[in-house]
């Protein structure tokens, strides 16, 4: 009886453990030492491209049909209204442009999965599969899409420094930076990113993203940076919260301190009242 209640006890302690040897099998020193904070290294708005300055000086590979409607969202936005950017309704910014990091960033690596978690609304969570699954054949589309990543230890020293990554299965409206230029409305988009550590400084990432889509003439890559800020404190930064812009039959208007539909742009004009009760003068 005194044996029994022995090997009882042993398999229940094995029973315990497993989760716990389940947990270990991730092995931190295989990948590279990413925690904290991280910002993008360039000052100035967020830029797809991050060496070239907004708007038109970005000088994206756009086909004729999308030049114009990158042309018209400069012409609305210098009136004074949103142009292309869509984020204004704190709708997610979207892939590629959140990999610009417009907010900070925080990165969390395990054995199957690296999450990419963002201080602002304006980003939704990024889970990049590291465990060799294939590419889903049924999958709702989402602003930051579908990723798949693969670790590589590019020197040989034992140690992953490498996450290249390709993600797809996106959903719109989206636009590569505020500035409003466009991608494609077809939703085609496939981003491959290739990240790594600063040999000379362990406090800065390099992004090298591509972007192919049917809006470009050709792939779009650029190189972006981050810089890590250690021991970090988190803010919370919540679109919707306090937000007065307003949408209505594709016009922007903007809410006053009164709760008062304010227009954004001169001469425009009020939003079409056709469901309400008009007042007889």
């Amino acid at each position: 009886m005194h044996d029994r209640s022995l090997i009882v006890i042993i398999a229940l302690t094995a029973a315990f453990l497993l989760p716990v040897a389940a947990a270990q099998a991730h092995d931190e020193s295989k990948y590279p030492d990413w925690p904290g904070k991280w910002r993008r290294a360039e000052g100035g708005p967020p830029r797809y491209d991050p060496s070239k300055p907004r708007g038109r000086g970005q000088e994206p590979p756009l086909t004729a049909e999308y030049q114009a409607i990158f042309e018209a969202s400069l012409a609305a936005q210098a009136s004074g209204g949103q142009g292309n950017d869509p984020t204004y309704t704190c709708l997610p910014v979207g892939m590629p442009r959140q990999a610009t990091s417009g907010f900070p960033i925080e990165i969390i690596i395990s054995a199957k999965t690296t999450y990419f978690l963002y201080e602002s609304s304006f980003s939704t969570t990024r889970r990049i599969h590291t465990d060799g699954r294939d590419w889903p054949k049924e999958e709702e589309p989402t602003f930051a899409g579908y990723s798949i990543g693969k670790w590589s230890d590019t020197d040989g020293d034992g140690r992953y420094d490498t996450l290249e990554v390709e993600t797809r299965n996106l959903k719109g409206p989206r636009a590569f930076d505020n500035s409003g230029i466009p991608l494609h409305k077809d939703n085609q988009t496939v981003v491959k990113e290739r990240m790594f550590a600063d040999k000379a400084n362990p406090d800065a990432i390099y992004n090298e993203v591509t972007t192919f889509d049917n809006a470009l003439t050709r792939p779009w890559t650029v190189m972006k940076k981050y810089l890590r800020v250690r021991n970090p404190t988190w803010a919370e930064d919540n679109c919707s919260e306090s937000n007065n812009h307003v949408e209505i039959g594709g016009e922007g208007y903007f809410l006053s301190a009164e709760g008062l539909l304010m227009p954004t742009k001169k001469d425009q004009p009020p939003p079409d009242l056709r469901y309400f009760k008009q007042t007889k003068k």
